[in-house]
């Protein structure tokens, strides 16, 4: 199985399917980088007071807001006015291990969820985004339209890790011995990987392509790869327990590579 989650964040999953019996390559996708200029996030963070709603869409995101808390000296205590939103439980869990609490998790971790629980809640509301640098632009356009006034701040930004070029093609370039499954995180991921592999793709007949949620799923098809494994809860647990059952059925077994 071939993990392309950024290297830093890889174990969880590659750990998850070694303690299932299989033999996990892991080789990122995607690189987090800072931003190039804190300036913005660190303005906002200076503004907290005037903010209603904080809006997290990611672990990256978290760690990187916290971060800068640090540097500027800013505590929980600048926070506790606001009502947050986390798009997920790795999210939520990353927030209140910082000990901030979270008011509302959508029931589905996508961006259209996440503007569903909130859309009654913010009209007139100043609400802060911090999230990657190139990301869906459905949670400010919807909450704009359903009256909050939205600020936008790059945390971090994903990129294409270079190294992971000739690892890649060499892991997919002989039949016989390349993973079974390719396991994609997030669109970026998807789109990382197809650039990667560049114009001269293999033949992927004997690949199986794991999708952690709708939105990736889509980024896959649009790029012209199939799904073949779709989590139906949007999270790594939920991504391990698809690929088990489809890599269970008869004649295909977890263990294959």
């Amino acid at each position: 199985m071939l993990v392309g989650r950024a290297r830093h964040q890889a174990g969880a999953l590659a750990g998850e399917l070694r303690k299932l019996g299989a033999i996990v390559l892991e080789i990122p996708f995607i690189e987090i980088r800072k931003p190039r200029s804190f300036k913005p996030l660190d303005s906002a963070l200076k503004n907290l007071a005037g903010y209603d709603w904080l809006i997290l869409t990611s672990v990256n995101g978290v760690e990187a807001m916290w971060e800068r808390l640090d540097r500027l000296h800013l505590t929980k205590a600048d926070l506790k006015h606001l009502r947050i939103a986390a798009i997920g439980p790795a999210s939520k869990k990353a927030i209140e291990q910082r000990g901030s609490r979270v008011d509302v998790v959508p029931r589905e971790y996508v961006a259209e969820s996440v503007v569903r629980s909130l859309r009654r809640r913010v009209q007139g509301k100043r609400v802060l985004l911090v999230r990657a640098k190139v990301a869906r632009d459905v949670i400010p356009r919807e909450l704009r339209k359903a009256g909050a006034h939205v600020d936008v701040v790059e945390a971090y930004e994903t990129v294409v890790p270079q190294p992971s070029r000739a690892r890649l093609r060499i892991a997919l370039k002989d039949s016989r011995r390349r993973p079974r499954v390719v396991t994609f995180t997030s669109s970026s991921t998807v789109r990382n990987f197809v650039a990667l592999m560049g114009k001269q793709r293999p033949s992927f007949d004997d690949v199986h392509f794991a999708s952690i949620g709708p939105v990736t799923s889509s980024t896959l098809r649009d790029l012209g790869l199939r799904v073949d494994i779709a989590a139906k809860e949007f999270t790594i647990p939920g991504l391990v327990e698809a690929i088990v059952h489809a890599m269970t059925k008869p004649a295909v077994s977890i263990t294959q590579g």
